[in-house]
This record gives structure tokens, sequence and C-alpha cells, in this order.
């Protein structure tokens, strides 16, 4: 359940958002649906703009991009962990951090730790579709003083995804394309920290599900579990737009998946050469669905 958190974003009215959102997450009713999953549809983990689905599952991530500075660029390396825990089927937990080397390793350490809940709102099976709601907040002063803040942020997010599954026959190679989405006001504990808007969304085209639901073309493996996407997340703040646009690719099974997409910075203030991001996650729901991957209440 990463997060795309710009960390120029913030201000005090969060604590009574993410106050508000956490009575609604649990008040709901509960039904049980394994990862992001919505009739004949998998939504897969995306590497920058979150699925709109909950899941039991651990998330490994690097990511390179340069990006301007007040000395001139400087090359960013992240590695970023998180793992989502299901409190029930409906309802998980998510705890995660990211180790930083800026500038080729002269200034790195953590950065702030970041927790979560994501609630699975809505799932309509005929139409492929899937809503939920979260809140995500970036601890201050949990990461180390060279490349933290000293401030929180909560994020109120909201998630959807479609799958195409339900166009006409005349359509039917359109079928295997789907489209996520996630919005997050950014909002700061710290006196006179700007705020930030972040959103984004991808476009996917599944392999997998053409394959087993429109018409089988005999493609061998791994070609037969890609889902090629596009992924752009971006973020408002202070009058200005920033983000990338990541063209690339997800090979996904029963119990994982393996991506990699570059990053293409939209302009100058985003970055200044192309990046990369590479991820590895684990479906702990199905590598062990009565064991570690069980939901904590059977709700």
């Amino acid at each position: 359940m990463h997060t795309l958190i710009e960390r120029d974003a913030r201000q005090p009215a969060a604590t009574a958002l993410a106050c508000a959102a956490l009575i609604t997450l649990i008040a709901l009713p509960s039904l049980a649906h394994a990862h992001a999953i919505a009739g004949d549809r998998v939504f897969p983990a995306t590497m920058a703009v979150d699925d709109p689905g909950v899941g039991d599952e651990a998330n490994l991530q690097f990511s390179h991009l340069r990006v301007p500075g007040d000395d001139g660029d400087q090359s960013i390396n992240t590695f970023q962990f998180e793992y989502d825990k299901l409190i029930t089927s409906r309802l998980a937990l998510s705890v995660g951090g990211s180790y930083v080397m800026q500038n080729n390793s002269t200034a790195h350490g953590f950065d702030n730790f970041e927790v979560g809940l994501k609630y699975l709102l809505y799932v309509n099976e005929a139409h492929e579709f899937m809503a939920s709601v979260g809140v995500n907040a970036e601890l201050g002063g949990t990461g180390s003083y060279a490349i933290a803040d000293s401030f929180s942020t909560i994020s109120p997010t909201v998630y959807i995804g479609k799958g195409m599954g339900d166009l006409p026959d005349a359509l039917a190679y359109l079928r295997p394309v789907a489209i996520t989405a996630e919005a997050a006001p950014a909002l700061t504990t710290g006196a006179g920290q700007p705020n930030a808007f972040n959103y984004g969304f991808t476009i996917q085209y599944s392999l997998p599900y053409l394959q087993q639901h429109v018409h089988s073309l005999g493609l061998p493996e791994p070609f037969a579990s890609l889902i090629p996407l596009i992924e752009i997340p971006l973020s408002r703040s202070r009058g200005q737009t920033t983000g990338t646009v990541n063209p690339g690719f997800i090979w996904i099974n029963r119990y994982g998946q393996f991506g990699i997409e570059a990053q293409l910075p939209i302009n100058r203030a985003s970055g200044s050469h192309v990046g990369v991001i590479v991820q590895a996650h684990i479906f702990f729901d199905d590598v062990a669905p009565t064991t570690i991957g069980k939901p904590l209440f059977n709700w």
C-alpha cells in the first residue's frame, strides 16, 4: 500500500481528517476479496500509484532519479520497504520506510517511517470496479536528520480501479485494459510548511487477461504473465506541478510479482534524467493463507 507522498506537502488540519477517516473505515461492513480482484480482473500492485485493493503482502522497491538541487543535479537512490497486514478481509494496516542515498552517498539515512490504514470500500464484480479509502502518515522525526523532515504529513487517500471487461464483443481486444487512480491531499503538522495535492493514474494492458478471458495467443512464459503499463504520479504544491511518466511492465503470478519502470520527468523541477524503479512483491495471503497471510479477525 505504498503512497505518493511528496515531501513539500503539509499543514495542521490533518488530525481531525485522519480521525474521521479511521472511524469511517472501521464502521463499514466486510466482505472477502484477496488482493485487488474484481470479477475476472486482477489489479497488480503498481509501483508509483497504489492499487485499489487490500492484501497481506510485502513490497521491496529500488528507485534511482536525478533531480535539481541547490548545488546542481543530485542523484537520489531509494530502497523502500513496506509490509501490509490484513486486520480483517477488508481492512489493512501498513508500515514502511525508505533508506535514501543522495549525491552518491554523501548524504544518506532513513527517511521518516510511514504507517497507514486502507479499507476496501466497494467492489462491482460485473463491471470490474473497485474503490478503497485510507489514511497514510509520515511520522516526523523518526528518520535521519540528514534526510528526513522534523514534522509529520497526513494524507487521507481515495483509490479506484476500473477494468474494461464489460466492453462489447466488437471491442473485445480492449477488455484487457484497466485504469487505476489515487488522490490525496498531503497535510503537514509543521507550522509554515506548504500542503500539497498528490494524485496519479495508471493505464494497464493485462496479457494474462487477454489469454484467459479474450483469446489465447499461445504466448509462452514469461510473456503470458506480463502486464505492460504506464504510471503517471503527480504532485501540486506552491503553484507548481511535478511528476513523472513511468512506462514499464509487471510480471505476475499467484504468489507475487516483479516489475520495472522507467521514470521520465515531466519538467525540470521533477528531474533532469531518466530514472528507474524496480520492484519485488510477495502475496502472503496466497503464499501462507492459513498462517502469516491470514486476517487477524474474521469480520
